[in-house]
């Protein structure tokens, strides 16, 4: 494996694959067992649909205090699939965007909404595998917020909002197949290019919020955000 390649399978602050935790639930999970499609594809389906979709206290969190709190958006959720992939063996990067604002309408609501950037700090996740590159981003959303959206937009093909931006919502391309998976893709604004870990990412171009925008954004509004998409999550419409 060239030098290149296994930076992409080390550990950095953020990315904490040696802690008990990542190495237990690699160990309970039995993922080293698994060729690398199948790895790849049960650590993915692990951080899409059993952690769900929900916002963290900030962008910058080590990947093992997201595996605590048990809920993850694209960037922290980016972070827990990288350490993964690496606990297992699998090279990845990170790469970096922004997005645009309405494509949180309905997830993020009011005062939320309002304290948002008109462009929101966004990645996705790059896996190597067989002498190519594979862009993971149907990680974000899990299947029971997707499949409520799906149900409150039956005939929606072309969507942005509620966390999603896809040309198709009845049939986003979200499960693992060995190719790529998006779901916020249509969104995307700036492209910030790859990076061998978040932390590089967020030294280089900062997070989303700052001053007193994040704190209160951690102490009280994502909370409402986070009991806004349960209530999507759970909704028959």
């Amino acid at each position: 494996m060239s030098d290149a390649m296994h930076t992409l399978l080390t550990a950095s602050p953020l990315l904490d694959l040696h802690h008990p935790e990542i190495e237990a639930l690699v160990a309970r999970r039995d993922w080293l067992t698994l060729s690398p499609y199948d790895r790849i594809g049960a650590v993915y389906d692990f951080v899409r649909n059993e952690i769900a979709f929900g916002y963290n206290e900030g962008d910058e969190l080590p990947a093992s205090r997201v595996l605590a709190d048990g809920i993850g958006q694209c960037n922290t959720k980016s972070t827990l699939l990288m350490a993964l992939l690496r606990a297992v063996g699998i090279p990845c990067r990170f790469h970096g965007f922004t997005i645009d604002k309405p494509l949180q309408k309905g997830a993020i609501t009011g005062l939320a909404y309002w304290l948002a950037p008109q462009r929101i700090i966004h990645s996705w996740v790059e896996v190597s595998l067989e002498g190519r590159w594979i862009a993971l981003e149907g990680f974000i959303l899990d299947a029971p917020y997707l499949a409520s959206l799906q149900r409150r937009f039956p005939q929606a093909r072309r969507f942005c909002g509620y966390g999603a931006a896809t040309p198709d919502l009845s049939a986003p391309g979200v499960d693992w197949r060995g190719q790529d998976a998006y779901i916020q893709k249509e969104g995307i604004a700036d492209d910030f290019g790859v990076f061998d870990s978040p932390d590089a990412f967020y030294a280089r171009h900062g997070s989303n919020l700052s001053g007193v925008k994040r704190w209160l954004y951690e102490r009280v509004i994502r909370h409402r955000m986070n009991r806004n998409v349960a209530r999507v999550r759970a909704s028959k419409w």
